[in-house]
């Protein structure tokens, strides 16, 4: 029951943390050691300064200086993206720029945030950016976060352009994603874990989890277990994942804060501030359940 979706930057990708020292400077040691252990136990792609690697918050040369520390540790067979993507396009090109200079593979590209630009405008904000590089390009949907979708309409036109191939979607819109993924080749990237297994299961190619910084075998797991033709297991397996998946992405703090409570990683950034001691236990708790099952 293998999918045969198109797979440009692998299957089971994390979004990895960015670690910083207890000074706050990024640690690139420390990325190094994560990254390694990500593609050891089952990460067949890394994306780096996305939501979860504190990207509004790390600059241009800190982006660039992660990017080639991992690269430098993982080599050239595990694909690499990196994020991309502000407020204003100026930015972003800039930022497309330096991550192609620094060896990206490819880039996460978030839509145009803030400003909530009509889709017009959030057409050719994407399209200037694949004419800036000769990197191909994941969209990545998170209205929550940006205040604007790329709506399906959209992405069936952006996915005429040669280096527009992926979507990394959080839009929460199933039916949404089933039309592009009927009418075009894109691939979609679940961003959401409590929809990896059913985007899957539609035709999506894989996911981009948080969650996998810390559990990336078992949130492989049912992905695995369904390309397998077991499709009970990969429920059970997808299941077990539940209550970890509730408490790091859905229980009022943002992932980035509920990873590094759970890793060695260094402060976060702020604004954004360290979990509680009773919101780390009751990590930590699930966590070692989730280990245990």
């Amino acid at each position: 029951m293998t999918t045969t979706a198109p797979r440009p930057f692998g299957r089971t990708l994390c979004a990895m943390i960015t670690p910083f020292t207890a000074t706050g400077a990024l640690d690139p040691d420390a990325a190094r050691t994560h990254a390694a252990r990500l593609v050891a136990e089952g990460c067949d792609g890394i994306v780096l300064s996305g939501t979860t690697g504190e990207s509004p918050t790390t600059t241009g040369a800190e982006k660039a200086a992660l990017l080639r520390a991992v690269r430098a540790e993982v080599g050239d067979g595990v694909p690499l993206l990196s994020g991309v993507g502000g407020p204003d396009t100026a930015t972003t090109l800039r930022l497309a720029r330096e991550a192609e200079d620094a060896g990206a593979d490819g880039l996460l590209v978030v839509s145009p945030y803030y400003s909530r630009p009509q889709q017009s405008a959030v057409e050719a904000y994407f399209l200037r950016v694949a004419e800036s590089t000769g990197l191909p390009l994941m969209l990545y949907d998170i209205p929550g976060r940006t205040g604007v979708r790329i709506e399906p309409d959209t992405l069936l036109r952006l996915a005429d352009h040669p280096r527009v191939v992926a979507v990394k979607d959080c839009s929460y819109d199933l039916l949404g994603a089933t039309k592009v993924l009927a009418r075009t080749s894109l691939a979609y990237y679940s961003g959401s874990e409590e929809l990896n297994l059913p985007l899957y299961a539609v035709g999506g190619a894989g996911y981009v989890s948080t969650v996998a910084n810390v559990a990336p075998r078992q949130v492989r797991a049912p992905l695995d277990a369904f390309d397998a033709g077991r499709t009970d297991e990969a429920a059970r397996l997808n299941g077990l994942t539940a209550r970890l998946v509730e408490l790091m992405m859905a229980n009022g703090l943002p992932g980035t804060v509920t990873a590094k409570a759970l890793l060695d990683a260094g402060p976060v950034r702020e604004p954004l501030q360290p979990a509680g001691r009773e919101a780390a236990d009751g990590l930590r708790k699930a966590y070692e359940e989730l280990l245990a099952a």
